[in-house]
């Protein structure tokens, strides 16, 4: 009896963490769509090429509905703090064109940069790219003149 107990438990254990990799790798997965809604941008990525330290960079992602139902954007996220994007909060009719803005703020961050803007709507779910380089900013001249 103790041994059937044993053997129930392990191969639960074994199927629960079957079900923890499963959920870890599901974001690589296919992404879902909830209606006749469909978002299609004109570009999924955006270079910014150099900027100067302490710039706020801004770039707009246009996008068209070319489904045949209103298209919602539930959640616009970006993978960190320094990325900030703005999109509309209503619903875009069927034909209809708008944009996601997304701003990189340089502020304290010299070097390449690759960031990503998570977009959930009912007409599927689409990640963003913004890149860049950013240079610090040259430093000023000091006077060679001494004052005592």
């Amino acid at each position: 009896m103790r041994f059937i107990v044993a053997c129930t438990l392990f191969f639960a254990a074994l199927a629960g963490n079957q079900a923890i990799a499963q959920v870890v790798t599901s974001p690589n997965a296919v992404t879902t769509k909830s209606s006749n809604a469909s978002i299609k941008f004109e570009n999924t990525s955006h270079s910014f090429g150099n900027i100067i330290e302490g710039q706020i960079a801004r770039y707009d992602f246009k996008f068209v509905n070319t489904g045949t139902e209103p298209l919602i954007l539930s959640n616009v996220s970006a993978s960190c703090g320094c990325t900030t994007p703005k999109w509309p909060r209503e619903a875009i009719a069927p034909g209809k064109s708008a944009v996601i803005t997304a701003e990189y703020n340089s502020q304290g961050r010299p070097g390449t940069f690759t960031k990503s803007i998570f977009v959930k709507s009912n007409g599927g779910d689409v990640t963003l790219t913004i890149s860049g380089n950013v240079a610090k900013e040259p430093e000023q001249p000091r006077s060679p003149i001494i004052i005592r």
